[in-house]
């Protein structure tokens, strides 16, 4: 199957302007925005440290070390690092461990995904590292 690049912004230039503003591409980063004010609020509600915040909100990109070896295995190990079972997972084990700072980690990670979604990075394949599920970044 071929990931020809296409693009997200394509909406036929007749679209009436509402159309525009729905299309995929806006949607995503609008989705991306939504999750980011979400996950402070929660990180807020759940007392958590802004160092701590501030000194994690990147940790997600070091799942980008994989791009040492090869953009295959760059790919696949970048994927893992952002995919939303991690902070789920986070979130799952925070409460059956009554855990208030495995709850923190997840949603520092929630926001992270969520930061990368509304600028436009998403699932990378193997071709490249702009070549992502959302288009070409």
């Amino acid at each position: 199957m071929s990931h020809a690049a296409i693009d997200p912004t394509a909406v036929p230039a007749a679209a009436p302007r509402d159309v525009r503003l729905t299309t995929p591409w806006v949607m995503t980063r609008l989705d991306g925005w939504a999750l980011m004010a979400g996950s402070l609020v929660a990180y807020h509600l759940l007392g958590g440290s802004w160092w701590l915040f501030g000194a994690l909100f990147l940790a997600p990109d070091l799942f980008m070390l994989g791009y040492l070896r090869d953009t295959r295995v760059g790919a696949v190990i970048y994927n893992v690092g952002h995919t939303w079972a991690v902070p789920v997972a986070f979130g799952i084990a925070a409460a059956l461990l009554w855990s208030p700072l495995l709850a923190q980690l997840g949603v520092i990670w929630a926001f992270h995904l969520a930061m990368d979604r509304s600028q436009g990075y998403g699932f990378k394949y193997a071709s490249a590292f702009t070549d992502t599920h959302l288009g070409r970044v």
